[in-house]
């Protein structure tokens, strides 16, 4: 294997074992030590021992100290959950500030048989049931080599190869989740069932490869029925109801940010008016006639003054170009991209911003006044799109609906001297 690796220790016998792994196996590594200053002197003695490691080793040692209490009660989280996500998020930053190839985690197969059985009481889906990956390299290019290692079987090399470690004395305390599963649990279902580990460990292999039979189908599912256009998803709601079948929809909206939780109000969704939604805080689900529409949530409403002689403007829609030309030179061009506007009736400076409710104009071809949402309702627009139209206006008159329409009273006519002209890229 090729590459360097980062090596999470603990000081514990697992990442011990690890580490001479690594030495053995002609690895080039270095270390990474978590101190979550929870135990008060005993967490200063781990990180001695990690840094004393790195000098046997001859490997660099990185000790990141956290706040971990302050941590967990700013974010209403458990020490637990606090102290994975500091762990995890610093071993990514590592990982791009250093270049290392991967992140190699200690975790073994007892490790996992407790991780099962946590997912199983918490209440999961057949992912969870598959417990620890041996790998996950979507975003955090994480391996656990010695996921298939029974905990005893460490030991035994370690002692083998006269290792030393420590032991962290909170593993004794059964108010941890891991602790309570792995100091009670278990031992009391071993009366029952001697046997019970290398069951469970034989489930969470046929759960891996139920797993992936079902991700086959899901994706082929999802292939079917998801159709992109532009930044956007839309998925046709009579197909997908079709089916009825709330884990596929779950699929269908998890990479999105959405729950299992989320899956009723979808359901209930398909039912409702054109237009209503669901939404977390970074994707919205519509309702859009016969669609169910993905889109990413509006961000903040930008406006843009656009000052006189300006040839170019940038904006989050897109571009907009700005040329004055006499009436001729002109030639009528039949763009929604192009307005073509009276120059005499124009005052900069011109104002370009988002559209809002209440905003009003008189469409090209049209003597009374229409407003917007109305005329987004005619042209059959969908939530997602009213909420991304810019309008540019000017002496607080809407004269363009960028790339859809120009107001009536600024359109080129007989008397016309000199004609502005945008034009709209990229939107």
């Amino acid at each position: 294997m090729q590459g360097s690796f980062l090596v999470a220790a603990s000081g514990g016998v697992d990442s011990s074992v690890l580490c001479e792994l690594c030495k053995q196996a002609g690895f080039r590594f270095s270390i990474a030590h978590c101190n979550f200053q929870l135990r008060g002197g005993e967490s200063e003695r781990d990180e001695k021992f990690v840094r004393n490691l790195g000098e046997k080793y001859e490997v660099e040692v990185f000790v990141k100290k956290f706040d971990t209490e302050v941590y967990a009660n700013d974010k209403n989280k458990s020490i637990q959950e606090a102290a994975r996500e500091l762990r995890y998020d610093w071993f990514v930053q590592m990982k791009k500030e250093k270049a290392f190839s991967f992140t190699l985690l200690a975790h073994h197969a007892d490790d996992n048989i407790e991780t099962l059985l946590m997912n199983f009481f918490r209440g999961t889906g057949l992912q969870g049931m598959t417990a620890m990956p041996e790998e996950n390299l979507d975003e955090k290019f994480i391996l656990r080599p010695l996921l298939e290692a029974r905990r005893n079987e460490i030991v035994e090399f370690a002692d083998q190869h006269q290792l030393k470690w420590v032991e962290d004395s909170s593993n004794l305390s059964s108010k941890y989740t891991r602790n309570f599963f792995r100091n009670e649990l278990l031992p009391a279902i071993k009366k029952v069932y001697p046997k019970v580990e290398e069951n469970l460990l034989g489930n969470v292999d046929r759960f891996k490869k139920t797993n992936a039979l079902y991700q086959t189908a899901v994706g082929e599912l999802k292939k079917k029925l998801c159709e992109r256009y532009a930044s956007e998803i839309r998925i046709p709601i009579l197909k997908l109801m079709k089916y009825r079948h709330t884990s596929l929809i779950y699929e269908m909206i998890r990479d999105y940010g959405f729950g299992e939780k989320q899956v009723e109000e979808v359901i209930k969704l398909a039912d409702a008016a054109s237009g209503k939604f669901i939404e977390n805080d970074f994707f919205q689900i519509i309702k859009h006639r016969n669609w169910f529409i993905i889109a990413s949530r509006t961000t903040a409403t930008d406006t843009i003054a656009i000052e006189e002689g300006t040839e170019k403007i940038s904006f989050s829609g897109g571009h907009l170009e700005l040329k004055s030309v006499s009436k001729e030179k002109f030639q009528l061009q039949k763009k929604e991209s192009i307005a073509q506007l009276d120059a005499k009736h124009i005052e900069f400076p011109l104002v370009l911003r988002k559209f809002r409710q209440g905003d009003y104009f008189y469409p090209l071809g049209m003597r009374k006044k229409k407003k917007l949402a109305r005329f987004f309702i005619d042209q059959k627009l969908a939530k997602n799109q009213k909420e991304n139209i810019w309008v540019l206006e000017s002496n607080k008159k809407v004269i363009w609906i960028v790339g859809m329409r120009i107001d009536d009273r600024f359109k080129v006519t007989d008397s016309t001297k000199k004609v502005l002209l945008i034009n709209a890229s990229s939107l």
